[in-house]
């Protein structure tokens, strides 16, 4: 069976805000002010949480960041968990691309260095958790991305063959995850790096989710 597997994080679902203020929350909870702004550091943002703290702790000269950055990233997980989907929300047609996979008998699955755990509340919040065959999070396994032992687990646990496999991402990670396992990349360019993620040479270009059907067809037949 064909099967396409998916980062989630500015992928499927544009979570920037979300992440934001919990790094924000964090940082009051250590009695620091807010240091990021939502839509100015969404990049970095969907670099994960610890990429948020480094970055407020560059921001404040900080001294001692790692310290800083150890003690707020377990904050940053509890005030996430506690607000992860205010601001979150899908792309567009995203979700109709799924469908219409797998109306036509492809695989789908998630792969994402979001811890599993918050994947699946985030998933279940969204109401599409049901969508997908497999859930592969930062912490299923002993590695992550871009490591490709994840990516081949959620190949199999949806079902998928993998070298009939695609990965569907946005990141540098993607890419270098899908290269690693010897299978093609689609990189979104609607997520914070816009059209920079050409630049990673993947095998296409994902403008709008109406044209995956395209290229899913053309990359793996």
């Amino acid at each position: 069976m064909r099967c396409v597997i998916f980062d989630l994080d500015g992928t499927l679902a544009d979570t920037a805000g979300d992440l934001i203020a919990a790094a924000n929350a964090a940082l009051g909870m250590m009695g620091h002010a807010p240091q990021l702004a939502m839509g100015a550091d969404d990049g970095v943002a969907l670099r994960g949480g610890r990429a948020m703290l480094r970055l407020a702790a560059e921001r404040m000269a900080l001294e001692d960041d790692g310290a800083m950055v150890e003690a707020g990233y377990p904050l940053l997980l509890d005030a996430y968990g506690a607000a992860i989907d205010t601001h979150t929300t899908l792309y567009p047609g995203a979700m109709e691309a799924v469908a219409r996979l797998k109306a036509r008998g492809v695989a789908v699955g998630i792969c994402t260095n979001k811890p599993e755990g918050l994947a699946e509340t985030l998933l279940t919040r969204l109401g599409v958790r049901g969508e997908f065959g497999a859930l592969i999070g930062a912490d299923t396994l002993p590695v992550r991305k871009p490591d490709p032992a994840p990516l081949r687990e959620a190949v199999m646990r949806a079902g998928g063959a993998m070298e009939r496999s695609i990965l569907i991402g946005d990141t540098v990670t993607d890419r270098e995850t899908a290269r690693a396992a010897g299978r093609p990349c689609a990189l979104v360019t609607f997520g914070p790096m816009g059209q920079a993620v050409a630049d990673l040479e993947p095998e296409a270009l994902i403008e709008h989710y109406d044209a995956l059907d395209a290229i899913i067809d053309r990359l793996i037949p």
